[in-house]
């Protein structure tokens, strides 16, 4: 009976042993599953890729105004509605289509007479009426040389005054999907370089936040923070950037 009795204690510590063992082996491999948690979590690599191309404007909006002067009203109305007709058929001819102006309304001035102090009187000198006239077309280059060509209505006898033209971009929600792609390629690209430097790997992409899109001219460099958007220029230069976070491997 005692050797049953010590057969039965020496059973016991062994399985009180057992159960302690499991339990220090059973914490060392949730403390290292712990540690490899942290370890995804934390140790990443931030980069920043950008891509760059240049487009050319395939729309143009063109204005240019006119306007008469005449101590009588009706009078100035009758000449600014003489010279829109002149200035409608020298666009028709020109090459553009009737569905691409557009004629804003006409604005009254009314000049007031000065007296030899050179203020102000409530004689009515003058009325001076203005209308401005815009373009918009696909054909970018035609109207672009209609534009610098205008100053010939002058010799017409038309107080005419030409505006810049300014030039967009209307696939520019397309290009950017594109931009976008090539800008985070390239960050893949810096932080495999980095990441081999250092005999590591690069992972699986965490996080991506897209940066501003910059529209300038194509020589210019200019960046703010709420992105460029050049209409100057009909030649410009898209730029795309974006920061993206990788895990890093091993």
């Amino acid at each position: 009976m005692g050797s049953l009795k010590e057969l039965k204690n020496v059973q016991i510590i062994i399985l009180g042993l057992c159960i302690a063992g499991g339990t220090v082996f059973s914490s060392l491999v949730i403390s290292k599953g712990l540690m490899s948690i942290k370890k995804f979590s934390n140790e990443v690599i931030d980069v920043t890729g950008s891509a760059e191309k240049k487009i050319v404007s395939d729309y143009i909006v063109w204005s240019a105004s006119f306007s008469r002067r005449d101590p009588d009203m009706v009078n100035a109305f009758a000449k600014l509605k003489n010279d829109l007709e002149v200035v409608k058929d020298y666009l028709l001819f020109k090459g553009v289509k009737g569905e691409e102006i557009v004629v804003s309304q006409a604005d009254t001035t009314i000049l007031y007479a000065k007296n030899e102090k050179g203020n102000s009187t409530n004689d009515i000198e003058a009325y001076l009426i203005a209308q401005t006239i815009e373009v918009r077309s696909f054909d970018v280059k035609k109207v672009d040389n209609i534009a610098r060509e205008s100053t010939e209505l002058i010799n017409k006898g038309i107080q005419f005054i030409s505006r810049a033209p300014e030039y967009f971009y209307t696939k520019l929600a397309e290009l950017k999907h594109e931009m976008l792609a090539k800008a985070t390629k390239d960050a893949k690209q810096r932080a495999e370089q980095m990441a081999d430097s250092t005999g590591n790997k690069i992972g699986l992409m965490r996080s991506a936040r897209m940066g501003t899109f910059q529209i300038n001219p194509v020589n210019s460099y200019d960046v703010s923070w709420y992105g460029n958007n050049d209409t100057s220029s009909y030649e410009k230069k898209v730029t795309a950037v974006v920061n993206v976070s990788f895990a890093i491997g091993e």
